[in-house]
C-alpha cells in the first residue's frame, strides 16, 4: 500500500483516479487496511462497512475503465459521522439509546454522494447525540486530536476530524448545529464547511435541533470541501481558479468573539490576519451590541428542541446517558413554548441588523474557537475545568449558527488554531472561492 494515499487530499486522489494511476478499489483496500492498522482506530471509527466500500469502488473502477466517471470524486472513499442513516448499518449517534439501530435506507445526501461515485468508508464516533463541542464521549469513545493524543478532537463531529487528520480517510462528512464541524476541523488542522441551513436535506439524519442542523464536510483543502458539497447536491462544482484577496473587504467583529482568547488561538488568528492582508485584503473592525442578547438566546433554543425530540426517549433509560450530556438536554425540558416562540422572534429581529451592518463585506472574520483541545481525562474529572471549556469551545461557532449563514474554517500557523469566514445564507459558492484565496495566502 502507498502510504502517500492516505496523506492525500480527496480532489488528488480523484485526479489520480481519472488518469488512470489509482484504481479505486486498490485506493480504498489502502484505507481500510489502514484502519485495521492503526493503534486508534477504535477510538475514531465506530464500525466501518467494508462490504458495501469494496461493492462501490469496483463499481467505480469499471466506470473509470469505461471513461464514464460521475464525477471528479468518483471512486473517493469517505467516513461518515454516525448519525446519517446507512441502510442494513448500524447508526447509533453515539448514544446507547440508540444502541442496533439499523436503518432500512441512507440518508438522503449520503444517497446522493453515493450516486456521484463515494465510497463510503464506515461511520465514525462522534458526541453523544451531537450535543456537545467538545468530542468527550465516554459512552461509546472519544476521539483522539490530531496534536495531542490526550486532547480530545472536538466535537460533535470529533471521529470525522480524527478520521481525516489521523490518514483513515481523505475526507468527512459531519454535521454542525452550533460549531460541530467546524470546531473539530480547526482543533485537527483541516478545512471545514458549516452550509446554509436548509441547503442540504436532514431526511435520514439523526437530529438534534432541527432549525438550525446543517450537513457539512470536513477535508484537508477548500477544494475538497467544494467537490464534497457539490457531491451531496449532485451538482458541479463552483470553478475556484482565479480566486484572489486583492481588493476583498473583510470584517472582524469585536464583540463576543474576541474575548478572553488563549494565547495560542489569539497568536495563529493574529498571524492569519496579517497575511490575509498581505496578500490584498482590507480587514475593518465592527462592534455588535445586539450579539450579547442573540448569544444569550441560544440556551432556550437549543435546549428546548433538543429535549422536545429526546425527552420521552431519555427519560424511559436516562442511566444510558453520560450524565453531563443528560443535564444539558434536561435544560430544555423547563423552557415553555412562549418562551421558545418568543426568543425565535427576538432573533429573527436581530439578524436584521447583522445582516445590514456585515453586507458590503465579502466576509466576517474570527477566531474559530477561542481555546485549545482540552484534555480528556481532566475534563472527565474536573467539573469547573468541564463547565468552563465547553461554553468556550463553541461560541464563536454559534455565531454563525445564530445569524444564519454559511461559514469556512481555515487552519493557521499554529496548530489546532483556526480563523473562521462567514456569509450570508446560500453563498457557498463564492465563499468557496474566498477560502481560496484565503488558504494560498495562510499556507
Amino acid at each position: 500500500m502507498t502510504k502517500a494515499w492516505t496523506l492525500r487530499t480527496a480532489a488528488d486522489l480523484g485526479r489520480e483516479i481519472a488518469a488512470g494511476r489509482i484504481n479505486p478499489v486498490e485506493l480504498t483496500e489502502a484505507f481500510l487496511d489502514a484502519i485495521d492498522a492503526h493503534p486508534l482506530s477504535r477510538r475514531i471509527y465506530a464500525r466501518t462497512s467494508a462490504l458495501r466500500a469494496r461493492g462501490e469502488a469496483m463499481g467505480a473502477a469499471a466506470r473509470a475503465k469505461l471513461g464514464q466517471r460521475r464525477g471528479p470524486l468518483d471512486g473517493v472513499p469517505v467516513s461518515w459521522k454516525d448519525l446519517f442513516d446507512t441502510a442494513d448499518v448500524a447508526t447509533e449517534a453515539g448514544s446507547a439509546l440508540l444502541r442496533n439501530r439499523v436503518p432500512v435506507q441512507d440518508a438522503e445526501v449520503l444517497r446522493v454522494a453515493t450516486g456521484q461515485g463515494l465510497v463510503c468508508l464506515g461511520k465514525t464516533h462522534m458526541s453523544e447525540l451531537a450535543f456537545s463541542g467538545l468530542g468527550l464521549n465516554p459512552v461509546t469513545a472519544t476521539p483522539p486530536c490530531i496534536n495531542d493524543e490526550r486532547a480530545v478532537a472536538g466535537g460533535s463531529s470529533s471521529g470525522a476530524a480524527a478520521s481525516v487528520a489521523h490518514g483513515l480517510a481523505p475526507a468527512a462528512i459531519g454535521s454542525d448545529t452550533g460549531g460541530s464541524v467546524r470546531v473539530p476541523a480547526a482543533w485537527n488542522d483541516l478545512v471545514g464547511l458549516k452550509t446554509t441551513h436548509g441547503r442540504l436535506p436532514l431526511t435520514g439524519v439523526v437530529p438534534l435541533c432541527e432549525r438550525f442542523d446543517t450537513v457539512g464536510p470536513l477535508a484537508r483543502s477548500v477544494e475538497d470541501c467544494a467537490l464534497l458539497l457539490a457531491a451531496l447536491e449532485g451538482r458541479r462544482a463552483p470553478d475556484l481558479t482565479g480566486a484572489t484577496l486583492r481588493g476583498t473587504r473583510l470584517l472582524l467583529i469585536e464583540t463576543v468573539a474576541m474575548d478572553d482568547l488563549r494565547p495560542r488561538p489569539a497568536r495563529g488568528f493574529q498571524d492569519a490576519v496579517t497575511r490575509l492582508t498581505r496578500a490584498g485584503a482590507r480587514v475593518d473592525t465592527l462592534t455588535f451590541p445586539d450579539l450579547p442578547e442573540a448569544m444569550a438566546l441560544a440556551g432556550v433554543l437549543f435546549t428546548a428542541e433538543a429535549y422536545a425530540i429526546w425527552g420521552p426517549t431519555i427519560e424511559a433509560a436516562p442511566d444510558r446517558m453520560y450524565p453531563r450530556i443528560l443535564d444539558r438536554f434536561r435544560t430544555g425540558a423547563s423552557v415553555t413554548a412562549t418562551e421558545y416562540i418568543a426568543a425565535w422572534r427576538r432573533l429573527d429581529t436581530l439578524r436584521a441588523p447583522w445582516t445590514a451592518r456585515t453586507a458590503g463585506y465579502d466576509a466576517v472574520i474570527l477566531p474559530t474557537s477561542p481555546i485549545l483541545p482540552p484534555d480528556a481525562e481532566r475534563l472527565m474529572t474536573d467539573t469547573v475545568y468541564y463547565v468552563t471549556e465547553n461554553l468556550l469551545a463553541l461560541r464563536n461557532t454559534r455565531i454563525g449558527n445564530l445569524m444564519g449563514g454559511c461559514a469556512l474554517t481555515l487552519p493557521t500557523a499554529e496548530p489546532s488554531c483556526g480563523i473562521s469566514l462567514m456569509a450570508p445564507p446560500g453563498t457557498e459558492d463564492r465563499l468557496l472561492r474566498l477560502g481560496t484565496a484565503a488558504e494560498r495566502a495562510l499556507t
